[in-house]
């Protein structure tokens, strides 16, 4: 394959910001365009404004522009059938359908697909309201898992220690519900490409959620990460994708609806081994940026590839190297994070070999950075080990000059 092609990235986070970053530098990436991007992303790329659930829309757009691949970021373009609606106007489309999406949209969906096929998961419950949960939760032997059953950008999930604790977290579920037995175990993140018949295994990457130190506090969508996971063995790697995700993609392709993008497997690393907690459909935040950081190749023709079918034929190399991205977040974040405040010195963070990818951000009037989102800045960085790379992200944020934001201490300690 040869020949530029126009770009167009739907998404404005740090996960966008990182795919613009790492599109850009492919030969073959001509015009890239993102929708609605962020400050960071407007430094590599043209920023538009686009409805980017609407698939008429997006369609509308990559027509009139003559995008010859659409690269959706987030989920919720991907359940509102985005994808669907650019294959049947014959434009290449990263990510899967909408019944494919289902596997992130639906977390009841996911676990009766894994009660069929024998997947290692949680005991579980599902409900159709929070309401018909409660005499559940408020019996259920402790800790308990309360999840709302639809999207909820990564902050749907309770780990409740008491039973007033589960019932707090129904209250604000408004819709279907699933309650699962609470597993024991390090978490890691296993991630694949799949075409709809080949597969290419990405490198781990063990997330932290909680928003403060020590694992304390609420979820978040992801306080940073490290990559590879430092407990995920290529044993327990092979036993994932052997026992998880080859059974649910086994079982996506003969329902008619084959999966294709990437499959982002959240699993707990019990004392019975691998476990899956949930199932995203698009690339992590941050877990993009440390990923993306890693990859030697050239990403456009990979997701290509992927898009067209030919997933084969293209072998993704990764570094050697350990990731490490620490998430730089607004003061009050994950409820209602502070916006508006300055923030400076980015230049001589990046000065150190980091790259600093833009999340929420924007250039107020006067044209200077500010903070426009909750997870505002994702400071990544390259080292021979889990150490080095760790040692290099904290010093470039240290430069960062900024008094509304505030990070956890130990990513990648542990």
């Amino acid at each position: 394959m040869s020949g530029l092609i126009d770009i167009l990235v739907l998404g404005g986070g740090g996960r966008e910001h990182a795919l613009c970053w790492k599109l850009r530098q492919s030969p073959r990436c001509g015009r890239l365009v993102c929708a609605p991007g962020n400050a960071g992303i407007a430094e590599v790329a043209d920023c538009v404004d686009l409805a980017i659930a609407d698939p008429a829309a997006v369609v509308a757009f990559a027509r009139e522009n003559g995008i010859g691949l659409v690269v959706v970021g987030p989920e919720g373009p991907l359940v509102a059938g985005v994808v669907d609606a650019l294959r049947a106007a014959g434009i290449a489309a990263f990510g899967p359908t909408a019944a494919a999406a289902r596997l992130e949209a639906s977390k009841g969906f996911t676990k009766d697909l894994a009660r069929a096929r024998g997947i290692p998961t949680a005991g579980y419950r599902r409900f159709a309201s929070a309401a018909d949960a409660h005499h559940y939760v408020a019996v259920h032997p402790l800790p308990v898992v309360v999840k709302a059953d639809g999207l909820a950008a990564g902050k749907g999930v309770t780990v409740a220690d008491s039973n007033e604790e589960g019932l707090a977290a129904l209250a604000d579920i408004d819709g279907p519900v699933v309650v699962e037995e609470c597993l024991t175990g390090p978490e890691a993140s296993l991630f694949v490409l799949a075409d709809g018949n080949s597969i290419a295994v990405l490198p781990s990457a063990q997330d932290y959620k909680r928003v403060f130190d020590e694992d304390t506090g609420p979820n978040t969508g992801g306080m940073g990460v490290v990559s590879p996971a430092p407990l995920l063995t290529d044993a327990l790697r092979d036993r994932a994708l052997a026992e998880i995700v080859m059974p649910t993609l086994a079982a996506m392709a003969e329902a008619g609806t084959p999966f294709t993008g990437v499959l982002y497997a959240g699993l707990m690393l019990t004392a019975d081994g691998p476990k899956l907690i949930e199932f995203n459909v698009r690339f992590g935040d941050p877990e993009a940026q440390a990923l993306l950081l890693r990859l030697q190749g050239d990403l456009v023709e990979l997701l290509l590839a992927c898009a067209e079918g030919r997933l084969a034929e293209v072998t993704p190399t990764w570094s050697d190297e350990t990731a490490v991205t620490i998430v730089y977040a607004a003061m009050g974040y994950p409820v209602t994070p502070i916006t508006g405040t300055l923030i400076d010195n980015l230049d001589e963070a990046a000065a150190l070999g980091v790259q600093v990818f833009h999340a929420g951000t924007r250039r107020n009037a006067s044209g200077k950075l500010v903070a426009a989102g909750g997870r505002v800045l994702a400071i990544s960085a390259l080292g021979a080990d889990r150490g080095e790379a760790r040692s290099l992200a904290y010093a470039a944020i240290r430069k960062i000059r900024w008094h509304g934001g505030f990070y956890r201490r130990d990513i990648a300690k542990i």
